[in-house]
């Protein structure tokens, strides 16, 4: 039973944080994981990104039926981010780096303080206005950025990619979000897929929880996202990122 109502909060962090914001489930569900079941990182990261990928994949679609997803300059930025995770990866494995392990959480907090005090509100009226040849040059640069630092890093997918579609590619806050969860339907599957090679299958019972959890919140958070006004949705994801900050850097220090 304990490990039912760990893995269902679980969940429900992470997909209320896929749905609103495109954040990547494994910045909640492994830390939770590895916390309070005492589960090998490892592992509870591949359950996180198995997690991820039915919860972003349901979220893409809500958000694309509503046409807030840009499906071509998000694939040319998804196969620069995975080429550029597994460089930056190959560099972090040369260059011992232990001063950035927390990057996601903070980032986290601070990304949700920012939508609330300054919200994003770009329309896509203006966000069309950028031309097609400079959009493809912005994601191949983008790419490769929040890619590298992934690698790198470890973590952060998720948020880099929301703050670089809105603050650097002046994405619309729903189109950004859409185009995020895309990415990261793919990016996810192939971590899961390379964590169960490697490790081999995790605990089964928390795989479905997990899963069945976070799939259902992000669901729910993105019907509610793609009918909510602007304003409305910068608050809502403001908060939701700024609470799972506040209670993921609780939960490392617990750990």
């Amino acid at each position: 039973m304990f490990k039912f109502i760990i893995c269902i909060i679980a969940g429900l962090g992470a997909g209320l944080g896929t749905g609103f914001a495109g954040m990547s489930a494994a910045a909640v569900i492994a830390p939770m994981l590895v916390t309070f079941l005492g589960m090998p990182a490892y592992e509870a990261v591949g359950i996180a990104l198995a997690s991820d990928v039915l919860a972003s994949a349901v979220s893409a679609y809500t958000y694309g039926k509503n046409k807030n997803v840009d499906i071509r300059n998000g694939i040319i930025m998804m196969l620069t981010v995975l080429i550029f995770t597994l460089f930056g990866s190959y560099i972090a494995s040369l260059v011992p780096n232990k001063t950035m392990g927390n990057f996601s959480v903070f980032m986290t907090l601070i990304l949700g303080i920012k939508f609330i005090i300054k919200p994003v509100m770009t329309t896509k009226e203006a966000m069309n206005t950028v031309s097609k040849k400079k959009r493809i040059i912005q994601s191949i640069a983008c790419g490769l950025l929040v890619g590298f630092i992934c690698g790198f890093v470890g973590a952060g997918g998720g948020m880099m990619m929301l703050l670089v579609l809105t603050s650097v590619l002046g994405y619309e806050l729903k189109t950004a979000v859409g185009t995020s969860v895309f990415i990261m339907s793919f990016t996810a599957f192939t971590g899961a897929a390379s964590h169960f090679a490697i490790g081999g299958m995790p605990d089964v019972l928390c795989l479905i929880y997990c899963v069945l959890s976070t799939l259902l919140w992000a669901r729910i958070a993105a019907l509610f996202a793609n009918k909510a006004s602007a304003v409305v949705l910068n608050r809502a994801t403001g908060v939701i990122l700024s609470v799972l900050g506040i209670v993921i850097i609780a939960v490392s220090m617990i750990q």
